[in-house]
């Protein structure tokens, strides 16, 4: 059954326009988040936005041995891999919020 004047096509683009709208400020508040994961006791920190952009890496320097780069990198790596894990996580969280559950590919 056609709604009169295109009624629910009206409706439809209404809806997209608010799921817009509420993606658009979600991405805002996730800028916003300041998430922190560390490696090696806390040598190393690292600290990313909600959006899983990378802000801060913080090197103790007691961690820091000419002999041992690799312990370094190792380190580094680990804290990065774990605070982009947060963001992705917190992305997903507030994302299921915003589209009640339903996976919706290019929302971030």
């Amino acid at each position: 059954m056609k709604m009169p004047g295109g009624g629910l096509e009206r409706m439809l683009m209404q809806q997209l326009q608010n799921l817009q709208a509420s993606a658009e400020k979600m991405q805002s508040e996730l800028k916003e988040f300041r998430l922190e994961a560390s490696a090696g006791g806390g040598m190393v920190t690292a600290a990313a936005n909600g959006l899983a952009e990378l802000l801060e890496v913080k090197i103790s320097p007691e961690v820091v041995d000419p002999a041992d780069v690799e312990l370094l990198q190792d380190l580094v790596l680990a804290a990065v891999k774990e605070v982009l894990a947060k963001a992705r996580e917190l992305q997903a969280e507030k994302t299921s919020l915003l589209t009640g559950g339903l996976n919706l590919p290019g929302l971030f």
